[in-house]
């Protein structure tokens, strides 16, 4: 079967060079992931499409199959199934416009038009008079209309073949992968980091994900699975990178260090040091962040210029004017919105009253306090992997007990930070209540009693659950979760 791409408008009105460039990067972006599928695809470039041909024995399921993954190549507008016909008379081309175009005219004016290359016993303009006629005819159409009809029926006819569209599909649209600059995503798994990373790859970049752990394997896992996912659907024809660093000495650091109001800010600041580090061992000039205006503390105008000050590299916000219920409707669009809906809500640094201004006088004396060597260090240690592999040793997902009451007696530890404690104590009658904030449970836990079963505790349960994992695959099975 033949399939004809239409180009992206905005290719289109590029200077000849460069429409010619993106057309041919466009054939083989589409070459890279057709062939996966099967072997035999042919994919030639012309001026104005991209033509491509599956097998003459292609089953249905598999142009099914290659029909579908045109679609989410960036680049493509449109992607029309064309279907061949030898003829030696009119009606012979004229009784397969009828089953395939008859059932789509009720109630729409259309009109026919051919191009012809060969030589025939008719013109082009008998063909579109005696098709037309006949649909005319055997329809529920509402008639021709030669100027601005509802629905153009084009007829491409070689020789004593017939081409027939079967039918047409919307593409993704925007450029093909490789045409612009790569970058480097901070993904986080939620809907705006995901939302952000897609239209990076539709624009035609590259797109490398950086993951910072806050929280163990279960909140990576599931950041890998959208890594992987937003590579396979739509940037597969490139090889990319995906870089995972375990952030928790830098966030505890913080905690203790840091004053409380800029602790958000500072994160953010001390990640995108950290990610500059990893651009400039990939060879990326630019960040992306899903970040929006307002959305957070640390996402005022006044915060984002300071967090920019921490690196000279470029910080793309493609977000920046999102409304939130834009970016989810955009996930469901693009088929992330149940995975970053399972996410674990995780936040590492929480502060009491975040500051919406921040001072980088302020800023820069409050990072003075901390170990600044720890973002060397971090990053030395990150793990760096192909995106085809990242789901090959998936981390086994740990499992703990969550109760709802206590047994008598039972040993509580709060691992909620010192202003959440502060402003809300746990008191609990016939238990013993420790607060061990989260960022100081991996060192302290260990000096705890082995034979005691300790239960986590924190507002959301969310912490808890993902500290009592990280615990038991270090090896500490006597915790559990307290969740009320």
């Amino acid at each position: 079967m033949k399939f004809v791409i239409k180009l992206f408008p905005e290719i289109i009105v590029k200077s000849r060079p460069v429409r010619k460039r993106f057309s041919k990067m466009l054939e083989g972006n589409l070459r890279n992931v057709l062939k996966r599928i099967d072997d035999g695809v042919r994919v030639r470039s012309l001026w104005d499409k991209v033509e491509v041909e599956s097998p003459d024995d292609a089953s249905a399921e598999l142009n099914e199959q290659l029909f579908q993954a045109m679609c989410k190549v960036p680049g493509v507008d449109i992607v029309q199934e064309v279907r061949r016909f030898e003829f030696t008379n009119l009606d012979d081309i004229y009784q397969p416009a009828q089953t395939i175009y008859g059932p789509q005219l009720k109630g729409k004016t259309f009109s026919v038009r051919v191009r012809r290359t060969g030589t025939h016993e008719f013109s082009s303009l008998d063909i579109e008079r005696y098709v037309g006629g006949g649909l005319n005819q055997n329809s529920d159409s509402e008639g021709v209309r030669l100027k601005n009809p509802d629905m153009e029926i084009r007829l491409s006819i070689e020789q004593n073949q017939v081409s027939m569209i079967t039918r047409q599909a919307k593409g993704l649209g925007g450029f093909p992968i490789a045409t612009q600059e790569s970058v480097l995503s901070l993904i986080s798994g939620g809907f705006d980091s995901a939302v952000s990373s897609f239209r990076f790859i539709k624009r035609g970049s590259r797109v490398h994900f950086c993951f910072f752990n806050l929280g163990g394997d279960a909140h990576e896992t599931g950041v890998r699975e959208m890594a992987h996912y937003l590579w396979q659907t739509f940037g597969s024809s490139h090889r990319v990178k995906f870089v995972a660093i375990a952030f928790e000495e830098v966030v505890a650091d913080i905690l203790e260090n840091v004053d409380n109001s800029h602790m958000g800010v500072i994160l953010k600041r001390v990640m995108m040091r950290a990610a500059d580090k990893v651009a400039e061992k990939l060879n990326i000039e630019a960040l992306v962040t899903g970040e929006a205006m307002g959305q957070v503390s640390s996402q005022t105008a006044t915060n984002l210029n300071v967090i920019d000050k921490a690196v000279e590299r470029v910080i793309l916000r493609p977000l920046i004017v999102s409304d939130k219920q834009e970016i989810i409707d955009q996930a469901h669009q693009i088929g992330t919105y149940d995975l970053a809906a399972s996410m674990p809500e995780f936040c590492g640094v929480i502060s009491n009253s975040p500051t919406v201004k921040a001072k980088l006088s302020k800023v820069i004396a409050e990072e003075a306090k901390m170990n600044l060597n720890l973002i060397d260090e971090v990053v030395y240690r990150a793990k760096v992997e192909d995106i085809r592999d990242v789901l090959k040793e998936k981390p086994a997902q740990q499992e703990v007990d969550i109760l709802a009451s206590l047994p008598p007696q039972a040993h509580v530890i709060d691992v909620r930070n010192d202003v959440e404690v502060e402003a809300q104590p746990l008191e609990l009658e016939d238990a013993f209540v420790t607060h061990i904030p989260f960022f100081k449970l991996g060192t302290k836990f260990a000096e705890l009693d082995t034979s005691v079963d300790y239960y986590l505790y924190c507002d959301r349960g969310v912490m808890s659950r993902l500290q009592a994992i990280h615990l038991q695959e270090a090896g500490h099975q006597n915790v559990k979760v307290y969740r009320p």
